[in-house]
C-alpha cells in the first residue's frame, strides 16, 4: 500500500495559504487549491479481506488479485494513479467498523472485498450510508442480492441456491447429510438445499451446523457414519473445510461416501493435501479451465510470475472485482458514487465464451461457475481439481439459473 505524501502536501498547502492571504483572498483560493488537488491526486481504492482467522488465506490471494489488478490496468484511472488500502475482514464487527473508516479516513472511491457473507451483511448498510460502491467478491448468502440488497452494493458469487442446484442433478434419490457453518452463509445453504430435497427425490438424514474455528471433527464424523448418508453436502470454508476433510481421511472415511461442496476456494484445498482432498464441488472460476478466455489466461501468467503459484477462485475473484470497479471509473469518467454505481450497473466482460457482467436489478453478477472434481491422482503441486463442467452453458440458461426479479425478491432503493 502506498503512503499519500502528507509532508509535501502539507508545505505546498502553507505556501498557497501566505500567497492567498498576501492577496486579500486567502480561504477562497485555498479551498479552490484544495479542490484542485483532490481532482489531480491519486484514486484511492478500499480493499477489506480476512488478515487472519480461518479464510486468512482465501484474503490474501483475493486481495492479491484486486491489487494485481491495479497493475495489469496500468496502474492508473481517470489518468490518475491508484493507491490501495487493505484493512482486515477479521469479523462482521470489525468489517463494519472498517467501512466508516474508508469513507472517511481514506476517501476511497469504492471497496473491493468482503469474503464472509456475515461480514458483507454488516459492511453493506455502510456501503449504503456513506455512498460507497462494495462488490463484495466471496460471499454467496442469497441476501445479498436479494431481500436485503442496495444501491451500493454488488457481488460477484453465485449465490448459494445457483450452486446448490448445478449438483442437485447427481443427486435424485440420495440420502444426504448436511453440515454447514453455524453463520449467514451455512444457514442459507441449509435452506436452500431442503428447499430442493422433493424436486431431487432426496431425503435428509441428518445435518450438523458447525461452529467456525472447529479443529475436533471426530464426533461429527461418528454422526455421519451412523446415519449413513449415500452423500454429504457441506459448506465449510477455509481451515473448517481443511480440518474437517484431513480428519475424514484418517478416519478412513475418504472414498466411502462422496462429498459435495458449494463456494469452495483453491487455498483451502491446497492446505488440505493431496492426500485427503476429496469430492465434488462448485466454486467461481478455476485457473486451469481449457475454457478460459484470453484475458483470464493472461491474468494467470501474470500472477504466477508475480506469486509463484497459480491464482485462486478467490484471487480471480478480486481480480475482475476491481477490473470492473476500475473500467467503470473511467466509462463514468468520475468517482463520483452515483456516476460509478450507474457505469457499474451495464459493466460487462465480453472476452470469454459467456459474456458476464451485473445486473442492474439486484447488482449480481450473472456468470457460470465450475463444478469441479478431485483428481483421483494429484500429481501436481497446484493443479487438483478436473473441470466436470459449468453450471451453464449460454447467457440465456446462465440468466434463467440466477432467477428472475420476482423470485429474487430484491427492491432497490434509488437513493
Amino acid at each position: 500500500m502506498k503512503k499519500t505524501p502528507l509532508n509535501g502536501w502539507k508545505s505546498s498547502l502553507a505556501v498557497t495559504r501566505r500567497r492567498a492571504l498576501a492577496v486579500g483572498g486567502g480561504l477562497l483560493m485555498l479551498a479552490a487549491a484544495g479542490s484542485a488537488r483532490a481532482d489531480d491526486g491519486p484514486v484511492k481504492i478500499g480493499i477489506i479481506t480476512p488478515k487472519q482467522g480461518p479464510s486468512a488465506a482465501i484474503g490474501l490471494h483475493m486481495a492479491r488479485g484486486a491489487e494485481l489488478a491495479v497493475a495489469l490496468e496500468g496502474g492508473k484511472v481517470l489518468g490518475r494513479p491508484v493507491e490501495t488500502v487493505w484493512l482486515d475482514e477479521a469479523s462482521p464487527q470489525i468489517s463494519q467498523q472498517n467501512m466508516p473508516r474508508m469513507a472517511d479516513e481514506y476517501k476511497v472511491a469504492g471497496v473491493v472485498g468482503g469474503n464472509s457473507s456475515a461480514a458483507v451483511l454488516a459492511m453493506m448498510s455502510v456501503a449504503q450510508r456513506e455512498k460507497v460502491p462494495l462488490i463484495a467478491a466471496g460471499a454467496a448468502a442469497r441476501e445479498i442480492t436479494g431481500a436485503n440488497c442496495n444501491r451500493y452494493t454488488f457481488r460477484t458469487q453465485a449465490p448459494a441456491l445457483v450452486q446448490l442446484k448445478s449438483v442437485f442433478g447427481d443427486l435424485k434419490g440420495k440420502k444426504i447429510y448436511f453440515m454447514t457453518p453455524s453463520y449467514a452463509f451455512g444457514q442459507d445453504v441449509l435452506r436452500s438445499a431442503r428447499s430442493l430435497l422433493q424436486e431431487a427425490g432426496a431425503t435428509e438424514v441428518g445435518n450438523d451446523e458447525v461452529p467456525v474455528n472447529t479443529a475436533d471433527y471426530s464426533s461429527y464424523i461418528l454422526k455421519i457414519r451412523q446415519a449413513k448418508p449415500d452423500v454429504v453436502v457441506g459448506a465449510l470454508v477455509g481451515l473448517d473445510l481443511s480440518n474437517f476433510m484431513k480428519q475424514w481421511n484418517e478416519l478412513g472415511m475418504k472414498g466411502r461416501i462422496p462429498i459435495y461442496e458449494v463456494a469452495v476456494s483453491d487455498t483451502d484445498f491446497w492446505d488440505i493435501g493431496a492426500t485427503a482432498a476429496t469430492g465434488t464441488h462448485v466454486k467461481p472460476w478455476y485457473y486451469n479451465d481449457p475454457k478460459n478466455s484470453e484475458r483470464e489466461k493472461a491474468f494467470t501468467k501474470a500472477y504466477i510470475e508475480k506469486y509463484g503459484q497459480p491464482p485462486s477462485d478467490k484471487a480471480w475473484s478480486g481480480w475482475v472485482a476491481m477490473r470492473a470497479l476500475l473500467e467503470s471509473i473511467d466509462k463514468a469518467k468520475s468517482t463520483s458514487p452515483q456516476a460509478v454505481v450507474a457505469a457499474l450497473e451495464t459493466w460487462q466482460a465480453k472476452d470469454g465464451v459467456v459474456p458476464y457482467g451485473f445486473r442492474a436489478f439486484d447488482h449480481q453478477l450473472v456468470r457460470p461457475a465450475v463444478v469441479v472434481r478431485l483428481k483421483d491422482k494429484i500429481t501436481d503441486k497446484w493443479d487438483y481439481m478436473d473441470v466436470v463442467r459449468w453450471t451453464s452453458d449460454t447467457a440465456d440458461t446462465t440468466e434463467k439459473a440466477f432467477g428472475t426479479k420476482a423470485e429474487i425478491g430484491c427492491t432497490m432503493d434509488p437513493s
